[in-house]
């Protein structure tokens, strides 16, 4: 197999947390387009006017990739990039890259972590995770969702939607969201994830997506939903959503693994004797 070579010293927590962040980015840039597919998908049929419309704007993961490239250009599939790789990099370098060392802090050093030490770990994590990544993902949510055939955008780059939230909204806005929505979307992998995490998803898409004064709260808004939409509306995007989390998955962490190896070769020649 092509790739760097397990070392015998095992990755430092440094390594693993710039290798993670770095490693999701990639995985982000490969897999961007299939999640700006499903913003799309999740978002229509909200306003009135797509839900009196006959015909959807985008039908299938394809179609709507086909669309959007159409009326807006490729570029379009890369709108929220910035907020996206920034969000990445904040996310998994906390959620991936520093689980050993909190795993390490809840068994006082043991090798041998139980299943509560590693729930904990994952819970922990994951929470720190949220709070410093949450800013990132409700602006990269905004870009995705924003069609640049409709006319005028919402913000003008990352930086101006940061300001114009922060100052519309307040600081509160780049914290829309809520941490059951966070936790129930990141447990497990695969299709069986897909089909329990997809509802919580799209209402997360849609809340952050939403207006000052749109909806009440995440709840509000999955009640909203149902009632003008129906129950088939939480399920909106499941095919992009699970066609990235499966490749998004491989890519991350393969090359995670390869990072980590590089890095720890790196290190190694440095600190070698001539």
């Amino acid at each position: 197999m092509v790739g760097f070579k397990p070392t015998d010293v095992p990755p430092t927590a440094t390594v693993k947390f710039v290798g993670a962040g770095t490693a999701a980015c990639i995985a982000d840039l490969v897999t961007f387009p299939l999640d700006t597919a499903k913003v799309r998908l999740q978002i229509q049929g909200e306003s009135k006017l797509a839900v009196a419309a006959k015909s959807a704007q985008y039908k299938g993961v394809f179609g709507t990739i086909a669309t959007m490239v159409r009326l807006e250009g490729p570029k379009s599939l890369y709108s929220g990039l910035v907020a996206g790789l920034q969000r990445q990099m904040s996310f998994a370098s906390v959620r991936i890259g520093l689980y050993d060392s909190v795993k390490q802090f809840y068994t006082k050093g043991s090798e041998h972590a139980g299943i509560g030490s590693r729930l904990l770990a994952g819970c922990t994590t994951g929470a720190m995770a949220v709070a410093v990544a949450q800013p990132t993902d409700v602006v990269k949510v905004r870009f995705q969702a924003q069609a640049r055939a409709e006319g005028g955008r919402r913000y003008q780059g990352t930086l101006d939607a940061y300001k114009t939230i922060a100052k519309e909204e307040g600081i509160r806005g780049l914290w829309k969201d809520n941490l059951p929505c966070h936790f129930t979307s990141a447990f497990g992998a695969g299709f069986c994830t897909t089909i329990i995490a997809s509802p919580v998803d799209v209402v997360k898409t849609r809340y952050m997506n939403s207006a000052p004064g749109q909806y009440g709260s995440a709840m509000n808004c999955a009640l909203t939903m149902l009632r003008q939409e129906g129950p088939l509306a939480f399920y909106k995007g499941f095919t992009p959503s699970f066609l990235r989390l499966g490749s998004w998955n491989v890519v991350m962490f393969v090359t995670y693994e390869q990072l980590k190896r590089a890095m720890m070769a790196a290190r190694g020649s440095r600190e070698a004797p001539f």
